[in-house]
């Protein structure tokens, strides 16, 4: 743990027991189906037995200021969220569900002790635009687009996503975008001057549409325009002839504009 901290909030964290995920199935069974007191046992053996899952993502939050042992306060109520409602017919490991859970709570914590203030209504929709996506994902097998969040809480795609941003904690402008292993993109490269006119919904709607690209169609546009290489320089590097290259770059740029 940062800052060689074993104790926190009066819990010695170097005797934490791990529960397997057998285990927490059993359990989570027993909270479900089990008496009243096999209920209560279970939730804590539950809660207990996770407390390392809170410890590994409060260290993501670490360095910001904030207090380690407030921190992990947090993020126990996000785990004892995630127990409660985690709902034992989803074919998902239950820290699939709970690492979520966790750090929407601790965001949500940051967020609202931060500097800037978010409107009551905005965060509501913030919040129900979260619960939405992970429904969604459940229920696709995939992460939802943005249409899709906007159309299962009956409103705009920009509500969406501007309530979405709001809460979104600051990034540093060293946080990288994008890396092919050799040279790293970072928030700073991307970062517009008072020339570019841009929408920034549009940036979002270009972002999606990457997404919908295959790994190599992302390769050969990073390669292009990341990297400033020729169609030549490129097929060499992947292995392909510079006709190939060509028509992929040309599929890919279609592609987006079409998503756009």
């Amino acid at each position: 743990m940062q800052y060689n901290k074993v104790e926190l909030c009066g819990v010695d964290t170097s005797k934490l027991p791990v529960l397997k995920e057998e285990q927490k199935k059993e359990l989570l069974l027993k909270m479900h189906n089990g008496s009243p007191a096999e209920r209560k046992r279970a939730r804590e053996e539950l809660i207990n037995g996770n407390l390392r899952l809170v410890l590994s993502v409060i260290q993501r939050f670490t360095g910001r200021g904030e207090n380690l042992d407030d921190l992990f306060q947090v993020g126990v109520i996000g785990l004892i969220k995630a127990i409660d409602n985690f709902d034992v017919n989803l074919d998902v490991r239950f820290s699939t569900y709970g690492v979520p859970m966790i750090m929407g709570e601790l965001r949500r914590h940051l967020r609202d002790s931060g500097s800037i203030r978010v409107s009551r209504s905005m965060r509501d929709t913030a919040y129900h635009a979260m619960k939405a996506k992970e429904e969604l994902t459940a229920q696709l097998n995939r992460e939802p687009t943005v249409e899709e969040i906007a159309k299962a809480l009956d409103t705009d795609k920009e509500s969406v996503v501007l309530a979405l941003e709001a809460i979104v904690e600051p990034v540093s402008l060293y946080e990288p975008v994008f890396s092919d292993g050799v040279d790293t993109v970072y928030v700073m490269d991307q970062v517009g001057d008072k020339s570019d006119d841009r929408d920034w919904l549009e940036e979002i709607a270009f972002k999606e549409a990457l997404k919908k690209l295959s790994d190599r169609e992302k390769r050969i546009l990073a390669l292009r325009y990341f990297r400033g290489k020729t169609q030549t320089e490129v097929a060499e590097e992947i292995g392909i002839s510079q006709a190939q290259v060509s028509r992929i770059e040309k599929g890919a740029i279609d592609s987006i504009k079409r998503e756009l």
